[in-house]
């Protein structure tokens, strides 16, 4: 089976949360909106991922297609976010976001299902497919920085609104993959799911590393912004992290023949321990900024790319899609919305230090649950 196609879907979807999460909430305090409202909207998202992919991801699961449900749920989520180019309240942004992003977070569990069946034999392979989804980032994320910077941040709901629609374009292109459910069979609970060895430790150890990176999701940009970075640094900077993250995921499959999927696991968190430390303790300097930046490849490319091979071995074949539709909600929907609000409640009264010190201590638990992890799904 042809990897393109899950290329083209990586590039266009992560370029769209290239424009997203570094400008976002940018966009949202120059329309006056206070720490707490900004924190509420950008967790949106993460809101949506905690329904979301586990019920899309079910749903396709049971009928046995995931083509027809992947297609469906990008396209209403981009015609659901038009009315945001015409408001700039909280209450009516609320609304919009939230029924865009519901349909919207059901598109990346169905596509990391097929990506990771494909790619079951060489592990590395995903890498090397899903590391398109940080050229988009990366790319859209520096020119949007000066672009933005030239421009005007106004033009920035447009702009997301026409990555809705490629993204819809791009999701048309992905191939069927995964057996269908036999006839007359019930698919098994979600509590006999959980109840797999390894998975709820492996599950935690996502939470936690999810959690970790709320404040930095919701809060970096500004934090960089209130110390005297422009438009442009701060892009680069978010560029910087994905350009790390792109040489670890084609570095993946030769990783892959030294080191087990449970120490990249460790690895990553604990390298998430120290990427927070510094940006609790350090943001004056940029040496340092730039440093945390580097460790983006493994505290987001290494942690990912393990999560979603991990699971791939602990979780059925009929369930693959609702596997990975539980990591993502679990994951990126509660871990990173309530770090992201626990951010939004602790900035106005510690700022940087207290909400990137609370990173830290997240990330340190998670490295502790990790070497579970590691013991019970040494593969």
């Amino acid at each position: 089976m042809s990897l393109l196609p899950f290329s083209r879907f990586y590039f266009c979807y992560f370029a769209f949360l290239g424009l997203f999460n570094p400008y976002w909430p940018l966009y949202l305090e120059r329309l006056g909106l206070s720490p707490w409202q900004l924190s509420v909207l950008v967790s949106l998202l993460g809101i949506a991922r905690i329904v979301a992919p586990t019920f899309w991801g079910g749903f396709a699961d049971r009928i046995g297609r995931r083509k027809p449900v992947l297609r469906a749920t990008t396209l209403v989520a981009a015609f659901a976010f038009l009315p945001i180019l015409w408001i700039d309240s909280f209450w009516p942004m609320f609304a919009v976001l939230a029924a865009s992003h519901l349909f919207w977070a059901a598109s990346l569990p169905l596509v990391e299902a097929g990506a990771a069946e494909a790619t079951r034999a060489v592990p590395g392979r995903y890498g090397r497919t899903r590391v398109w989804g940080s050229i988009g980032f990366m790319a859209v994320a520096l020119l949007a920085g000066y672009g933005l910077m030239k421009a005007s941040l106004d033009l920035l709901p447009m702009l997301l609104a026409v990555g809705l629609f490629v993204i819809a374009a791009a999701a048309w292109r992905v191939p069927e993959t995964g057996a269908r459910p036999t006839s007359g069979t019930t698919p098994a609970s979600l509590a006999s799911l959980l109840a797999r060895p390894g998975l709820p430790a492996l599950l935690a150890a996502c939470f936690l590393m999810a959690f970790a990176h709320g404040p930095y999701y919701t809060f970096y940009s500004i934090a960089l912004s209130g110390m005297g970075y422009g438009q442009g640094s701060i892009g680069a900077l978010w560029a910087l992290g994905v350009i790390c993250e792109i040489v670890l995921f084609w570095k993946l499959p030769s990783l892959h023949k030294r080191f087990g999927l449970g120490e990249w696991m460790c690895a990553s968190l604990a390298a998430a321990c120290l990427r927070f430390a510094l940006l609790a303790t350090a943001l004056t300097h940029p040496a340092a900024v730039l440093f945390a930046q580097t460790l983006h490849a493994l505290t987001f490319g290494l942690h990912h790319a393990s999560a979603v091979a991990l699971l791939q071995r602990a979780v059925p074949p009929e369930q693959q899609a609702r596997g990975q539709g539980l990591y993502l909600a679990v994951s990126f929907g509660l871990g990173g919305t309530l770090g992201g609000l626990v951010a939004g409640a602790l900035w106005p009264t510690g700022g940087a230090p207290l909400v990137y010190g609370v990173s830290t201590l997240a990330a340190l638990i998670g490295f502790a649950v990790s070497l579970s992890v590691r013991k019970t799904l040494a593969v």
